[in-house]
């Protein structure tokens, strides 16, 4: 903790320290997280990314989601064991398990794959740049039947722009093979725009933050029109997440949102059951 602070200090920790609490708790995440990846602990979920106003079927368009069993067989979502994960540098290999284990059930249901338009992947901050990453992802796509042009990576704004040269050669690698990119949690950073020009996506995620108010906030409503106005202008289609109600859908409607996903539209959903049609006599 101390070292977290700045060093050359000295940190006295107490049981209702929240931070050191916080810090434990992220320490026993670790064997957790080595745990999943070694036993297949790990579950895929999938979330739906729909047009707000489809004018033709462009086919489904998804953004796989992590989930953790727990010992007790508990779903424990991301939020409770990736910022640890991010913390101790274990993203890269549990991205890597996310991408095979996309790609191979992509692979495996054929039907599927045919009826897919565009499956999204998160890939955190440190796989961005990384050569290993990069040999992977092409070695993993060119071992499946699956079409690079039907895989989106999602790489947030943070990210993208902390590691900004090494990000945009990433993407313009693999986008010569068709992967597109998405840049997440958009409108986050102060200068959000100035790095538009320089980074190749093709989608904007704007930040939750600012959708789910938008029909009651003028200001939200403003900054969600002036980056999908901007996202226009510059050719990249734009994503509102945190969807929820009808309300919010109408506003990104009338505002020219391309897509939207949120609870409103669909839930997280496990990908291994997608596809599964029930008994009707069962």
């Amino acid at each position: 903790m101390a070292k977290d602070q700045g060093r050359n200090r000295i940190h006295t920790g107490g049981a209702q320290d929240a931070l050191l609490t916080r810090r434990l708790t992220e320490i026993q995440w670790i064997s957790r997280i080595n745990r999943a990846i070694t036993e297949n602990r790990f579950q895929l979920y999938y979330q739906t990314i729909e047009p707000i106003n489809p004018i033709e079927s462009e086919g489904e368009h998804y953004e796989i989601l992590i989930r953790l069993e727990g010992d007790d067989g508990r779903i424990i979502s991301q939020g409770e064991f990736l910022p640890a994960a991010e913390h101790y540098h274990l993203t890269p290999q549990i991205d890597r398990w996310v991408i095979r284990n996309t790609i191979g059930w992509l692979n495996d249901h054929p039907d599927q794959l045919q009826a897919l338009s565009l499956c999204s992947i998160n890939l955190s901050g440190l796989s961005i740049g990384d050569e290993e990453m990069l040999n992977f992802i092409q070695e993993t796509l060119a071992q499946s039947e699956v079409p690079p042009g039907k895989i989106c990576f999602e790489v947030t704004e943070t990210a993208a722009i902390s590691h900004l040269d090494a990000a945009v050669n990433f993407m313009q690698v693999l986008k010569a093979s068709g992967i597109r990119f998405s840049l997440d949690d958009f409108g986050t950073g102060l200068s959000s725009f100035a790095y538009l020009r320089t980074l190749p996506v093709d989608f904007l995620k704007m930040d939750g933050m600012f959708v789910r108010h938008i029909d009651r906030n003028i200001i939200d409503w403003t900054l969600v029109k002036s980056i999908n106005d901007m996202g226009q202008i510059m050719g990249k289609q734009t994503i509102a997440e945190f969807v929820e109600n009808e309300d919010i859908h109408h506003q990104l409607h009338e505002i020219g949102v391309n897509y939207a996903k949120g609870y409103l539209l669909s839930k997280p959903s496990p990908l291994f059951d997608k596809g599964i049609l029930l008994d009707p006599e069962a």
